[in-house]
């Protein structure tokens, strides 16, 4: 379905949102900080980091370091990243119900966009998934320019896909996302499963953090009618 000229605009994170990362995002950071020395860190340090763009990411991660021994850990997580992409068989799972809410907010007439702290390459391989590249009118990642949460990935997502900010939602797991959306006049929707906790959302100015998949499309269909979420 072609979306109506006032169609809503949802633009949704993928680590943590859609596509269930954890387990590889915290064996590339553990990884990455034995190839260059650093202490290996714990889950709730690299679950903090989730969204941001990845120099910015690991310089939280490890503040100490010099630019150059910074650009030594990049690379280091980039090289274990594409390590566990090369196995036989890995795969970083869609969460349950993902899918099917894309496939029916394309079917209502939504645009859909991303908007990640990824690299293009990451988001060209989550493209690469059966139907995601019929379902997405735009991507955004942090090369493309400021990551979040400065509001350049949704302003430009607006821009592409012809959304005006009171008729676009942010969907994503972590503060980072909901201060993006804040920064950019648009509707900072949570969801309780990625990396942030559901009060850390809530406290970074959710107007609503859904609890599972179809919680999250009663929302969505609430904003879209111009309803208050339940």
């Amino acid at each position: 379905m072609r979306p109506a000229a006032d169609a809503p605009l949802a633009v949704f994170d993928i680590d943590g949102t859609l596509v269930d990362s954890r387990a590889a995002i915290l064996e590339a950071a553990v990884t990455a900080a034995r190839t260059v020395g650093l202490a290996e860190p714990g889950y709730e340090a690299v679950r903090q980091i989730v969204g941001l763009s990845l120099h910015e990411a690991l310089r939280q991660l490890a503040p100490e370091l010099t630019d150059a021994e910074l650009a030594e850990f990049v690379a280091a997580y980039q090289g274990a990243f594409r390590s566990m992409h090369e196995r036989p068989g890995f795969e970083e799972p869609l969460y349950a119900g993902a899918m099917d809410l894309l496939d029916r907010l394309s079917r209502d007439g939504w645009r859909l966009s991303l908007a990640t702290g990824q690299s293009r390459r990451g988001v060209e391989r989550n493209l690469a998934r059966a139907g995601w590249a019929d379902l997405f009118l735009s991507s955004h990642c942090a090369e493309d320019g400021p990551g979040k949460p400065d509001p350049a990935m949704l302003v430009c997502a607006m821009d592409v896909c012809g959304g005006a900010p009171e008729r676009t939602v942010m969907i994503g797991d972590t503060s980072h996302d909901m201060r993006m959306a804040l920064n950019a006049g648009v509707r900072p929707q949570g969801v309780a499963w990625g990396f942030h906790t559901a009060d850390e959302v809530l406290a970074s100015g959710a107007v609503h953090v859904a609890e599972d998949f179809p919680g999250l499309e009663q929302a969505l269909h609430a904003f879209a009618a111009g309803r208050r979420a339940a």
